[in-house]
């Protein structure tokens, strides 16, 4: 009896020997896939809870390829604009399709709160700079924000620029602290915003902190480079212009020239802030990529129409002032900020599923994804070690 029991116990030992060997084969090998280009995505959430025993039998779990292999990639069209007509019809079914699905309403609403955590820092960074300019730089500005935002929110906007404003040069502790201040706050909306893009391109974060660090802070020092140069542009204006008309020899025409074209050149400005967000935020790698995309020009139709309408919404039939009095204008800034980020995810998400339709026109299936290849997959490669190495310990023989 006792020799019968030892032999059952010696074979269950022996069986979760094999079995933890089966593991570790396995998760290797999705690793060396991995390096090989034809990575695989980690185990879902949802396996992380079924204890212990889970690393035993999770050699058969599913793997899910992680991408379009090389020869869909050499069969797609390189441009948009190669894409057959039914694949545009496609395009615009997926962005509404993946729009609700992928829940970017609720993301934007996080977009807005990140938003509201980096635009004061911005401003107060923004004034600083200005004041170098002028006092006349400044009310430019005022100025040009009462053309674009709705009515309440101008109060907003107004006002904190008003309180911001005489507190130092360029040169100050105010301005060095409040732009070291703005690019940690603006960093943590870029954060947000590559977790939102991430899940338009369904693909999971698989670089390294130490990797997504750099291009969180990089987005947003370029990000706020451009602000301040879109800012520049609007400044440039009225006496400011004709001074530097007169320092360069340029004539009244050459004013009037420059008057009219940089308007243009802030939308083109302000899509390349957008494209900027579109191309390096996600850990997808999209090929074929052009900085001027459809979605971001898209997205800043959007924005532009949208809050055109919000704006004679407010002042027309709107009750705001009614039911918020004095919050009024608090209010209608959120919801147009709301507005701003609904509008850059929609372009983010018409842009993604182009290049689903992109890979479906080079064979991939149109229901598998992720339908790009990811930029890294070291962090699932450490989940997976990691769960190889949490699993059941063989006992002694």
């Amino acid at each position: 009896m006792t020799r019968t029991l030892k032999g059952r116990r010696w074979h269950g030992r022996h069986e979760e020997r094999e079995a933890a060997a089966h593991e570790e084969e396995h998760v290797e090998e999705h690793v060396e896939e991995r390096e090989e280009g034809t990575a695989r995505a980690p185990a879902s959430a949802g396996q992380e809870g079924e204890g212990p025993d889970a690393g035993a039998g999770g050699g058969e779990q599913d793997a899910v390829s992680a991408g379009p292999d090389e020869e869909v990639e050499r069969r797609a069209p390189d441009s948009p604009a190669d894409l057959p007509r039914r694949s545009w019809s496609a395009v615009l079914k997926g962005t509404l399709k993946e729009f609700r699905r992928d829940e970017l309403s609720d993301r934007a609403a996080a977009l807005t709160y990140y938003s509201i955590l980096a635009l004061f820092p911005a401003l107060l960074a923004l004034v600083s700079l200005l004041g170098v300019v002028g006092q006349s730089a400044t009310q430019t500005v005022l100025d040009n924000i009462q053309k674009l935002a709705p009515g309440p929110a101008q109060d907003v906007l107004r006002s904190a620029v008003r309180q911001m404003e005489g507190r130092g040069g360029i040169g100050s502790v105010m301005a060095v602290v409040g732009l070291l201040l703005a690019v940690w706050s603006a960093s943590g909306y870029v954060a947000a915003f590559i977790r939102s893009a991430n899940a338009v391109y369904d693909v999971p974060e698989g670089r390294p902190v130490w990797k997504v660090l750099p291009v969180r802070v990089g987005v947003t020092v370029a990000l706020m480079v451009m602000a301040v140069i879109s800012a520049l542009i609007v400044v440039f204006t009225g006496g400011l212009a004709r001074q530097a008309g007169t320092a360069l020899g340029v004539g009244d025409a050459g004013l009037t020239v420059w008057s009219i074209a940089k308007w243009p050149v802030l939308v083109v400005l302000v899509t390349l802030m957008i494209a900027l967000l579109y191309r390096a935020t996600p850990n997808a790698r999209v090929r074929g990529f052009r900085w001027i995309t459809p979605g971001s020009f898209l997205a800043l139709l959007i924005w532009m129409i949208a809050s055109a309408g919000f704006a004679l919404y407010v002042a027309n039939f709107a009750s705001y002032n009614k039911t918020y009095g004095t919050l009024a204008g608090v209010i209608v800034f959120l919801v147009w900020l709301w507005i701003t980020n609904l509008a850059i995810l929609l372009g983010l998400e018409f842009d993604a599923e182009m290049v689903r339709q992109r890979a479906v026109v080079g064979g991939h299936p149109a229901d598998d994804e992720p339908y790009v290849q990811p930029r890294d997959t070291r962090k699932w490669d450490e989940e997976d070690r990691r769960r190889l190495g949490s699993g059941p310990e063989a006992p002694p023989g």
